[in-house]
């Protein structure tokens, strides 16, 4: 397993001391947007580790209730306290404030699963990418695939939104507008039209034209998987044929405000369509930013983007150790040294 300071290189600071050399308006974005969970299911965490004099069930007992109440998962937080005890007892330690920088460390392994995860999309400018958006209604997905091409524009890509939610109403002219405020190009078809008709005629343009990269929208009735399934394999088909070796990526987009019904919708996907990547929308809006965890250790899928706010560039490729600055900003100070 990839420890935090293996993973550095064997640097010996501390966690936070790297974040002298970090980006600091990048952390402070972080820092900000995971307020809440710091005020919320964090609060009492600090308080609990500076306020006992020992280490022992109690203590154990009031962690796994914080990281329970974080959304962190039951399953996963049952198996990181097991792990905890452990490293308390081989390492012989008996002061709690100590606990911080392990908690930390065994919280960057949950996350890593022993390699190093790129959040980064797979895509190469000189091939035609495509990649497919997945997830319920009403969670952001329109948003992000918009944010995203807001993204990808400003690198330079030339890039196509493809309107394959062609079931729920409205969705085709959202989009539309969207891509409109972009300045991007959109292919769209009737309300009621085939996906996979608008998915071909998409990627034809892209290829005609010399698009870089196809954001492809799609319908998001959970409530009968059948058909979903049925339509994301059609989906698949066709873009593969269309554009061999594509999608290049298929994206979930959960509402983190949502909870553990998130995670619901996550197993539900990962189960009829290869998912690589989650958009995990509205972490600045809820006090369970342990979602990020549950979802990479009960799942094994990375994080590739998280919602820090509504401007069109609050979209932040997901970076797991500005992640858990945001959520232990309040252990240290600026200079990475613990208050």
């Amino acid at each position: 397993m990839v420890k935090l300071r293996e993973y550095f290189g064997g640097i010996s600071m501390g966690f936070f001391s790297l974040f002298k050399h970090k980006d600091k308006s990048k952390s402070e974005k972080y820092k900000l947007g995971l307020f809440k969970t710091r005020e919320g299911a964090f609060a009492t965490l600090k308080e609990v580790l500076d306020g006992k004099n020992k280490i022992d069930d109690d203590l154990f007992d009031s962690l796994e209730e914080i990281f329970i109440m974080a959304d962190i998962g039951v399953e996963t937080v049952v198996n990181f306290i097991d792990e905890l005890k452990d490293e308390v007892k081989n390492k012989n330690i008996t002061d709690p404030s100590v606990l911080s920088e392990i908690i930390i460390d065994k919280m960057f392994e949950i996350y890593l699963k022993g390699e190093v995860v790129n959040a980064n999309l797979n895509v190469k400018k000189e091939n035609l990418n495509v990649v497919l958006f997945v997830g319920v209604n009403g969670v952001g997905k329109t948003t992000s695939i918009a944010k995203i091409a807001h993204m990808y524009k400003e690198q330079g890509y030339k890039v196509l939104l493809a309107a394959g939610d062609t079931f729920r109403a409205g969705a085709i002219e959202q989009l539309a507008e969207w891509a409109k405020r972009v300045g991007v190009d959109i292919v769209a078809k009737n309300a009621g039209s085939d996906p996979s008709s608008v998915m071909y005629d998409a990627i034809t343009k892209a290829k005609q034209e010399g698009y870089d990269l196809v954001l492809c929208d799609t319908a998001g009735r959970l409530q009968n998987k059948a058909n979903l399934m049925a339509e994301l394999q059609k989906v698949n088909k066709v873009i593969g044929e269309v554009a061999p070796g594509n999608p290049v990526e298929t994206l979930l987009t959960i509402d983190a405000t949502t909870g553990q019904n998130g995670m619901i919708q996550a197993k539900a996907f990962a189960e009829i369509t290869n998912v690589s990547g989650v958009i995990l929308t509205k972490l600045d809006g809820t006090a369970k930013g342990g979602i990020v965890l549950a979802i990479r250790d009960q799942l094994g899928i990375p994080i590739k983007f998280i919602g820090l706010g509504e401007k069109m560039g609050d979209l932040e490729v997901f970076d797991i150790e500005q992640y858990l600055y945001g959520l232990f900003a309040d252990f240290f100070d600026e200079n990475g040294n613990k208050r």
